[in-house]
């Protein structure tokens, strides 16, 4: 470490090694905050957190409970030991108050004067934060899984909204009404997740199995359906007719499909070149966002009995990138491009529905139906191995945080 600190003041190395090696000490050495807590408003569990990306500083939280909660994450007392409270909410003396679970919350991309939100009730309001009022509302016919605003466009103000509905829905901020719909999923949307790469590219995820990368600005808007298997037909035994039968029935009913169950989270990484799912048959997959290619990488049994939509995230500015992934009770924490399970982050009494990453300092909030937002930072000591066999570091840190790499800077 200190041979990278001396390498960057002598300009023989890039400022920008330093900062991903200790980006990624930070998100390996994540631990329950012992000095920060979050405070308790909701009365039942948890399903949405949000960031607003300016700052970072304001969280949007929002509940089964139909209440939408604004905290301050900054620590405006100065003390140690602190609680992040509520600057504002959206509860049962609001006129305006969802009447059921808010399933997702989303400030707008450019600024902290809006923010969305989106429940069960089969509506998608746009709140003005200073009032908090709605500034404009959309009504649907089906339950309201997921929507979402593209991080980068400038061209365009969409929201992709997914619900009980085969039809992904197109809203539009500027006129007020739904601009037009996408079709090609066979059941209900249970998540939706624009690029934050290319403003007209978004990922739909449905219950249907399937995962489709559209371009909105297309007639026939459908780019991929993404298939697990790649295209590839497995081989019938000439032995058996029933056994061919029952074989080419299997490659039917999984042709072009993302998983052998619901799809129901997705999430680009942050350069926007792959995409992770998530589905019920407990399988996360990632794919090339380009080609619709699964590269294959196995990350093993990630535990999903959520019958919504599942929310997780990924790190920014790391190398290796991580996902954090809500896994029953805890939070499981990958590599993304090898699949190893790095931790397992134990500390919520009920499962976990959501979990958001702040980049700025490379700390993880999470909630579930327990009705806690837990705060995870990275610890303040340093890992000291109980004798030289245990001195192996996590296989994370061998590109840019090992010792020789260290004192050859």
């Amino acid at each position: 470490m200190l041979g990278s600190i001396f390498a960057r003041q002598a300009g023989l190395d890039d400022p920008l090694r330093l900062r991903r090696a200790e980006s990624t000490r930070r998100v390996l050495s994540l631990e329950l905050s012992k000095d920060k807590d979050v405070e308790i408003i909701h009365e039942s569990g948890i399903s949405t957190l949000d960031i607003e990306p300016v700052e970072g500083r304001y969280m949007l939280s929002g509940g089964s409970d139909g209440f939408i909660v604004l905290y301050d994450l900054e620590n405006c007392s100065r003390k140690q030991c602190y609680t992040c409270k509520a600057v504002c909410s959206v509860g049962r003396s609001h006129p305006d108050m969802h009447k059921f679970s808010v399933e997702t919350v989303q400030w707008y991309p450019h600024d902290t004067g809006m923010f969305t939100s989106s429940s069960f009730d089969k509506t998608l309001k746009i709140w003005d934060t200073n009032t908090l009022q709605p500034a404009d509302e959309f009504n649907f016919e089906g339950t309201v899984y997921s929507h979402h605003m593209s991080p980068v466009a400038t061209k365009h103000c969409l929201i992709a909204v997914g619900t009980k509905s085969s039809k992904v829905q197109l809203c539009d901020l500027k006129s007020g009404s739904c601009s037009h719909i996408l079709q090609g999923h066979r059941q209900e949307v249970l998540a939706v997740s624009w690029s934050p790469r290319y403003e007209y590219i978004l990922a739909t995820a449905s219950a249907d199995s399937r995962v489709k990368l559209w371009d909105v600005r297309k007639a026939s808007a459908c780019l991929i359906t993404l298939d697990q298997h790649n295209g590839e037909k497995s081989k019938a035994s000439s032995e058996a007719a029933s056994y061919f039968l029952e074989l080419l029935c299997c490659i039917v009913l999984t042709a072009n499909t993302a998983h052998n169950g619901r799809v129901n989270g997705l999430c680009f990484t942050s350069d926007g070149l792959h995409l992770l799912t998530i589905g019920t048959d407990d399988r996360m997959r990632l794919w090339n966002s380009s080609s619709g290619e699964n590269t294959l990488v196995n990350y093993g049994k990630v535990c999903n009995q959520s019958r919504k939509g599942l929310k997780f995230t990924v790190s920014h500015g790391c190398s290796p990138e991580f996902v954090f992934v809500p896994y029953s009770n805890t939070i499981a924490i990958y590599t993304i491009y090898s699949g190893d399970l790095v931790t397992m982050l134990r500390g919520h009494y009920s499962s976990v529905d959501c979990c958001v990453f702040q980049p700025h300092f490379q700390e993880l909030y999470s909630s579930g139906r327990d009705s806690n937002i837990l705060a995870w930072v990275p610890s303040t000591r340093e890992p000291e191995p109980d004798d030289a066999s245990e001195k192996c570091l996590n296989p994370a840190y061998e590109d840019d945080w090992s010792s020789s790499s260290d004192g050859e800077g």
